[in-house]
């Protein structure tokens, strides 16, 4: 399948990297520090989540600001050696100018670059928990993403692993791809799904990047 596009705006964890040991690793510590029962913690979704938004689902609104700084440290402070890229991820961006794509995370910018450092990501453009009033499902990141890219939401793609995300780029107009990296296939909707950035190709051209997407 080809998609036209003018830009092209991806998700971090679960779409180029992978720290789910590092995230579970964390948040586990964390929730022990706060006295949160296993039963309460494993009620609540964390992956493609604000740490801000998570909190406050666990927490009194007195807290949240204390436990994210909490949650933030314990996670920048376990980035070496607990991420890794994932297939594809590398060779997609080598393919992609630069003004033509986005990282777009519901990480703080602090940890997010931690991470993308870590395994060499460099994006011209991220846009980060600290950019934005409404997380993933909400369109807001990837709207932002566009203007900041100066192109039309509709001629943007989006590149989830995470249903909340995906339900975001949809939001916002654009064409999603979910890869099947973190989530059954059957979780996800979208236009294309594929398994991972191994699956997708991409070519600049002079009105913007034609995408192929393989089964």
């Amino acid at each position: 399948m080809k998609i036209q596009a003018d830009a092209l705006l991806f998700d971090n964890d679960g779409t180029l990297i992978s720290s789910m040991e590092s995230v579970y690793r964390c948040w586990t510590r964390w929730a022990q520090e706060y006295g949160i029962t296993a039963e309460d913690f494993g009620r609540v979704e964390l992956h493609g989540r604000p740490a801000a938004e998570i909190a406050a689902d666990l927490l009194p609104p007195e807290k949240v600001a204390e436990a994210v700084a909490r949650i933030d440290e314990l996670e920048v402070s376990d980035v070496a050696g607990g991420v890794v890229l994932l297939p594809g991820t590398r060779e997609l961006l080598a393919s992609l100018p630069a003004d033509r794509w986005a990282v777009v995370t519901s990480a703080t910018r602090r940890l997010a670059e931690a991470r993308l450092a870590e395994v060499g990501i460099r994006p011209g453009l991220l846009i980060a928990a600290d950019d934005i009033t409404r997380g993933k499902p909400d369109p807001e990141p990837f709207l932002l993403a566009a203007g900041k890219l100066g192109v039309d939401p509709a001629r943007c793609v989006v590149f989830e692993d995470a249903p909340a995300g995906l339900q975001a780029g949809r939001a916002a107009g654009m064409k999603t791809v979910a890869l099947a990296t973190t989530h059954d296939g059957a979780e996800l909707s979208a236009d294309v799904l594929v398994k991972d950035l191994s699956a997708v190709s991409a070519q600049a051209t002079a009105g913007g990047v034609e995408i192929t997407c393989a089964a």
